[in-house]
C-alpha cells in the first residue's frame, strides 16, 4: 500500500493529504507498464535460448544428434584402424612386393595427394557438426584413393609374377620355425635389451624361443654357403643364399642337417633349435639380409600364416623387451 503523506493548512487549522498531480500518477503507469514489457522480453528471451521450454520434438531430436554424433566418432575410430592396415600393406608393396621384381615403387606423394577440385564438403558449412563432418568424409574420400592405387598396383604385381615361380620360391617367404612348435616370439627386430649386459643394442633379427632339438626350416629356395660356427656370437649356423639379392641366417642352432654347398628348398629342415654361442637360452636367431643390408624378417612371412597370425606376431615382435642373444 502506498504512503500517505499530509500537510499542516494553516488557514483551516488542520492536517489535509497531500494528493499526487494527475501526470505524475499517468507517468508512474506508463513507467511501470514499460518495465514490465522490457522485463518481458527479456524473460522470453532467455527462455528461448535454453532447454527449459524444449517441446517433445526438439528433446528427440536432439537425442538423435547427439547419437550421430557418437557414430561418426566411432567411424572415425575405424577409418583410423584401416588406415593403420593399408598403410602396412602400402609399405609391403613397395619394400618386398615391387622390390621382387626390380620395379619402381609408387610415391608416396602419389598416394597421399589430394583429390583437388572445387571444394567436396562445401553443404557441411554451417552445420553444427561441420568439422566432424567434413573430416570424416576427408577420410573416407582418402582411404577410397589409396585403396583404388593398391588394388591396381597388386594387379601388376599379379601380371609381374606370371612365369616366374622360380623366381619367387627363392624369396624368403614362411616362418623359419612352425607356430605349433614355438614356445613364443621371444624378441623382434629393432633395438633391444641386451641379455647380458642389460644395454640396448640394435637387434639385427627376431628370436624364436623353442625347445632345444625343434626343427628349423629354409624359408626359401638357395644353397648353404655357410654351415659352421666361426662367426662370433651366433654358434652354430647356417646361411642360405637365395640369389636376387637375399640372404638369410640362422643361428644358435644345437647341430645340422645340411651342409655348406648343398641346394635347399623352402620348407626343408636344415638345422635344429639350440643355444650354442652368445645365447641366454634355447631359441633360434633368424635374420633376413637383401642386396647386403640387414632387413626386419617380420615382412617375409607371407607365404604361411594368415592375417591374424601375421597381427599377433606383429604385437610380439614390436615389443620393446630383452632379446636372447
Amino acid at each position: 500500500m502506498a504512503k500517505v503523506k499530509y500537510y499542516y493548512d494553516p488557514e483551516k487549522l488542520a492536517f489535509l493529504k497531500i494528493r499526487p498531480k494527475k501526470f505524475r500518477y499517468l507517468g508512474n503507469v506508463f513507467l511501470f507498464i514499460l518495465s514490465s514489457a522490457i522485463f518481458g522480453v527479456l524473460g522470453l528471451f532467455v527462455l528461448i535460448n535454453t532447454n527449459i521450454l524444449q517441446t517433445p520434438k526438439e528433446k528427440v531430436q536432439e537425442r538423435e544428434i547427439a547419437e550421430f554424433k557418437t557414430n561418426y566418432l566411432l567411424l572415425n575410430k575405424k577409418l583410423d584402424l584401416v588406415a593403420e592396415v593399408l598403410d602396412e600393406l602400402e609399405v609391403r608393396d613397395n619394400d618386398i612386393y615391387r622390390a621382387y621384381f626390380n620395379t619402381a615403387p609408387i610415391p608416396d606423394e602419389q598416394r597421399r595427394s589430394g583429390l583437388g577440385g572445387i571444394n567436396r564438403y562445401r553443404s557441411f558449412i554451417g552445420l553444427t557438426n561441420e568439422k566432424i563432418l567434413t573430416t570424416t568424409n576427408e577420410k573416407m574420400d582418402m582411404l577410397s584413393k589409396q585403396i583404388a592405387i593398391q588394388s591396381q598396383s597388386l594387379d601388376d604385381i599379379i601380371e609381374l609374377a606370371k612365369g616366374k615361380e622360380a623366381f619367387l620360391a627363392s624369396i624368403p617367404a614362411i616362418q623359419p620355425v612352425k607356430n605349433e612348435d614355438l614356445k613364443r616370439m621371444a624378441s623382434g627386430y629393432g633395438y633391444r635389451s641386451d641379455p647380458f649386459t642389460k644395454i640396448k643394442k640394435f637387434h639385427a633379427g627376431m628370436d624364436f624361443s623353442a625347445e632345444t632339438g625343434t626343427p628349423v626350416y629354409a624359408t626359401g629356395d638357395g644353397k648353404i654357403i655357410r654351415a659352421n660356427n666361426e662367426l662370433s656370437g651366433y654358434g652354430n649356423l647356417i646361411e642360405v643364399d637365395h640369389g636376387h639379392g637375399y640372404l638369410t641366417r640362422y643361428a644358435h642352432l644345437s647341430r645340422y642337417n645340411a651342409r655348406q654347398g648343398q641346394a635347399v628348398k623352402r620348407g626343408d629342415i636344415i638345422g635344429y633349435v639350440g643355444s650354442t654361442g652368445r645365447s641366454s637360452g634355447p631359441h633360434l636367431h633368424y635374420e633376413v639380409h637383401y642386396l647386403g643390408n640387414v632387413v626386419n624378417p617380420l615382412n617375409y612371412y607371407y607365404g604361411d600364416i594368415s592375417a591374424k597370425e601375421f597381427e599377433l606376431l606383429s604385437q610380439e615382435a614390436n615389443q620393446e623387451n630383452q632379446s636372447l642373444d
